[in-house]
């Protein structure tokens, strides 16, 4: 588990590369390039780890390319100690950005593999989700709603509508909908049924599953 000068140098390059893709919130920069990736993933892909690049982890998934991830976070448009709902915790590095930023974290994640490595591995590093579970990412989590924001890490064929029902007012969802290619789009709930949709171009994820595995 080290994180050496060079890693740190790496991430450095990479937060450039961010703010040359047309990143510009400052503390999503901050916040990528304190993250060591590179413990996020399997030591064969350590040469990868800071280049902007999704890659295999466990159970069939991916680490999200780090544009995305801050792509997807600056539209969060996050404050500290919002309540954030992240569905697909993954391998953990799209929950601990949302940490990092001071948020609180609630996340849910359907491949029992990554469950169980992912809340064992991110409260080594420091991070720790307000809650973790292992359940359907669909059905949101309806026992801690109203959330300030939800974030979607895999690509859905349709919008749950369990997941804007738990936004609160004023509240942003950031999710790619799409069967083989998504669009990124984010939903401002503006009053009890009232939501303003974005789109914002096309992005590549893993496809996001009903039911638990």
């Amino acid at each position: 588990m080290k994180d050496t000068f060079k890693h740190q140098g790496l991430r450095q390059q990479l937060v450039n590369t961010l703010k040359n893709k047309g990143i510009t919130d400052v503390n999503v920069l901050k916040t990528i390039g304190n993250i060591p990736r590179h413990l996020f993933m399997d030591s064969s892909f350590l040469d990868h780890a800071y280049q902007d690049k999704a890659f295999p982890i466990a159970a069939d998934q991916t680490i999200s390319q780090p544009y995305t991830v801050a792509f997807q976070t600056e539209l969060l448009k996050i404050k500290r100690e919002a309540k954030i709902l992240e569905i697909g915790t993954g391998s953990g590095y799209q929950t601990a950005v949302l940490c990092e930023l001071g948020v609180k974290v609630y996340s849910i994640e359907r491949q029992l593999e990554l469950f169980k490595k992912t809340s064992k591995f991110l409260p080594k590093l420091g991070y720790r989700p307000k809650q973790l579970i292992f359940g359907d990412g669909y059905k949101g989590m309806p026992e801690e709603a109203p959330f300030d924001g939800i974030i979607v890490t895999a690509g859905a064929p349709f919008v749950p509508t369990p997941l804007l029902s738990q936004l609160k007012i004023g509240g942003r969802l950031v999710i790619p909908v799409g069967d083989n290619v998504q669009t990124m789009t984010l939903f401002v709930r503006k009053g009890p049924k009232e939501f303003e949709k974005h789109e914002f171009g096309e992005f590549r994820f893993v496809p996001l599953l009903e039911d638990k595995n």
